[in-house]
């Protein structure tokens, strides 16, 4: 009786033993089952992972390309050099941000949001920065543009400052006015309003007039006018000279001038012109009349 009911026992932990072994070969066919779905999905992942490789290495050698050719431009444009490197390292950004969303794309990542991310935090900050924003882009217009250049001497008709161009920034412009003072003008208002650059080019037209009385004899006083140029070395000989009446005016008859300087040379012949018609006038007894008032005193007669 012993023996059977130890032969039983044994039978039963035979069977479950095989139970375990069945139970475990299910589970590993399932798992292998599983794994074998996978299979296909993992190797297209691979594809698309191998095929960004290779599109990020083609992209690095497109921006390479485009970064190289955008410096030769640059330096034959004469640029100049801090906006070069600062618009080459802002292009270099942009380019790989693009070509990160790209790749991103291609694997299956949604850069949807990351995308909208980006636009809502560059507009918060454009609307944060709006007037630097504002001088940045006129900084980076007037070192492309160059309307005027380091040592320029320019006027800003919007605020009447005016001076020698020293130095340009991306925000901010220097000048140094005649009497040694520096002006810090945003490159905002430069764009935005007119700019006379008085040494763009090598000669100027210096224009000068003189009021003589009616009295005075006017021929004589064009021929003295006339002898005082011709003695002013500075003044371009092969260029218009012209010395004519302007105006007749209230109290005055106006004679006008127009000669021709270098730009370096202009105000030395303006002020040596305008000193040596008053002496020449003077010597020749011709008037320069001045503005007199008249008092004519009623009397009450009773």
């Amino acid at each position: 009786m012993l023996k059977l009911t130890s032969f039983m026992q044994q039978q039963d932990i035979g069977l479950s033993i095989e139970n375990s072994a069945d139970d475990a070969i299910k589970e590993a066919n399932k798992l292998l089952e599983t794994v074998e779905g996978y299979i296909p999905k993992i190797v297209e992942f691979g594809i698309k992972v191998l095929i960004a490789i290779l599109i990020f290495a083609a992209g690095k050698i497109i921006i390479s390309f485009i970064l190289k050719f955008l410096k030769k431009f640059f330096e034959k444009t004469k640029v100049e050099i801090s906006i070069r490197k600062f618009l080459l390292s802002l292009i270099k950004v942009l380019l790989y941000v693009l070509l990160v969303i790209i790749v991103c794309n291609h694997v299956g990542v949604d850069t949807t949001s990351f995308v909208a991310i980006l636009g809502s935090a560059g507009l918060a900050v454009g609307l944060a920065m709006q007037g630097s924003l504002s001088n940045f882009a006129g900084g980076i217009l007037i070192l492309l543009v160059r309307p005027f250049v380091v040592g320029d001497y320019i006027i800003d008709e919007g605020t009447g400052k005016e001076g020698t161009v020293i130095k340009i920034d991306l925000f901010y412009t220097q000048l140094a006015t005649s009497d040694n003072k520096t002006v810090i003008i945003p490159n905002g208002n430069l764009t935005n309003s007119a700019i006379t650059n008085t040494t763009a080019q090598n000669k100027r037209r210096v224009d000068i007039e003189v009021g003589i009385s009616y009295n005075a004899d006017m021929a004589q006083a064009k021929d003295v006018v006339a002898q005082v140029i011709s003695c002013e070395d500075r003044i371009l000989k092969d260029e218009e000279i012209a010395v004519f009446i302007k105006e007749l005016a209230p109290s005055q008859v106006t004679v006008g001038l127009r000669v021709w300087a270098n730009t370096v040379d202009y105000w030395s012949v303006y002020y040596s012109l305008t000193e040596n018609i008053k002496l020449a006038f003077d010597k020749a007894g011709i008037e320069i009349p001045f503005n007199q008032l008249e008092v004519h005193v009623k009397s009450d007669e009773r």
